[in-house]
């Protein structure tokens, strides 16, 4: 492609300011920020894995459709790293590319199809991952950030008022988290399926009014459980929940053997500890609905009793539910 004599190219990067590429003949641009240019060529590859040895950052290239596949850009330099950023990569064919390491931030992949690449430790950081095909692709150490980048601008539209905007974004959010999931799945990688399972049904949620049934619905299922990817919040939940419970019976009493045992302000410090240990062992017993008899609440006691009965007999069901899907993985 011929290069305009002493003319650099217009491109001006987020991250790396004016590209330092001579602009061709008949456009403001070089080769690889003109949008016109036609890309489709089998020398792309070639030419992209020639100018990435140079060594300086690649912003802002346009490669929309471009066939790259068995692309290598896995840098031989020790630590350094290429960079290939806020790049539009959509509908590109990246069959078996090589980007170990590679830095692909910011850049849009629509339907970019990544089967069989090797994406150990690439940086896909808030690119555009909608409709990505990742089969058979290593993707167990992807950084794909904390967030994906259409959850970022949904809560933005959100912020800004734009319900029927962040609604959509979520969604397509969402659909992100599903793809990879089902891809983890089917490569055996149970441990990421299910923090993208968490991310899926996170995202799900923020779909709904702020404070609707659903919304709260599913945020408790959240906080108990992780949406079942998480079981050690339920059992900081039992563990908190017995307690509290045991001082509503310190306070209110509970009856052992025809004596009630109950908070007493003229005893000892010692002696109300002793009480406290017998109601925290009667809520532990009425929690797991074990219920030796030795113990029996009385008055208003036993309004609490019954509702920790309920809650503990319905969370030890969901630890069972919950520890067995984990395992089974």
């Amino acid at each position: 492609m011929p290069i305009k004599d002493d003319y650099q190219c217009g491109y001006m990067g987020e991250r790396y300011g004016q590209c330092n590429e001579g602009a061709i003949e008949g456009s403001d641009y070089c080769f690889w920020h003109d949008r016109d240019v036609d890309k489709s060529g089998d020398n792309v590859r070639a030419l992209l894995e020639e100018r990435a040895r140079k060594g300086t950052p690649m912003e802002g290239f346009y490669l929309k459709g471009a066939d790259l596949d068995n692309l290598d850009l896995v840098c031989p330099e020790g630590n350094n790293v290429y960079q290939l950023i806020n790049s539009d990569l959509s509908r590109c064919s990246l069959v078996k590319a090589h980007l170990y390491r590679a830095d692909l931030s910011g850049c849009n992949l629509l339907k970019a199809d990544l089967s069989g690449a090797n994406l150990h430790r690439t940086r896909l950081i808030g690119s555009n991952l909608l409709g990505v095909n990742f089969k058979s692709a290593r993707i167990e150490h992807v950084d794909f950030g904390d967030a994906f980048l259409q959850e970022e601008k949904a809560h933005q539209a959100r912020r800004e008022g734009d319900q029927h905007k962040s609604r959509e974004l979520f969604e397509e959010a969402e659909e992100i988290a599903r793809n990879i999931r089902k891809h983890c799945e089917a490569q055996g990688l149970f441990h990421n399926a299910g923090e993208f399972f968490y991310r899926e049904m996170t995202l799900n949620r923020y779909r709904f009014p702020c404070f609707s049934w659903r919304r709260t619905a599913s945020k408790v299922v959240d906080l108990l459980s992780g949406y079942g990817e998480k079981p050690e919040r339920l059992v900081l939940f039992s563990v908190s929940f017995i307690v509290f419970f045991s001082l509503f019976y310190f306070l209110l009493g509970i009856e052992d053997s025809g004596v009630t045992v109950r908070y007493q302000s003229g005893q000892p410090l010692y002696n109300n500890l002793v009480s406290w240990l017998e109601t925290l062992y009667f809520s532990v017993v009425t929690f797991t609905t074990l219920g030796y008899g030795d113990l029996n609440p009385v008055g208003l006691s036993r309004l609490f009793a019954a509702i920790e009965a309920f809650i503990g007999s319905f969370t030890l069901a969901l630890f069972v539910v919950v520890f067995v899907k984990k395992m089974t993985r």
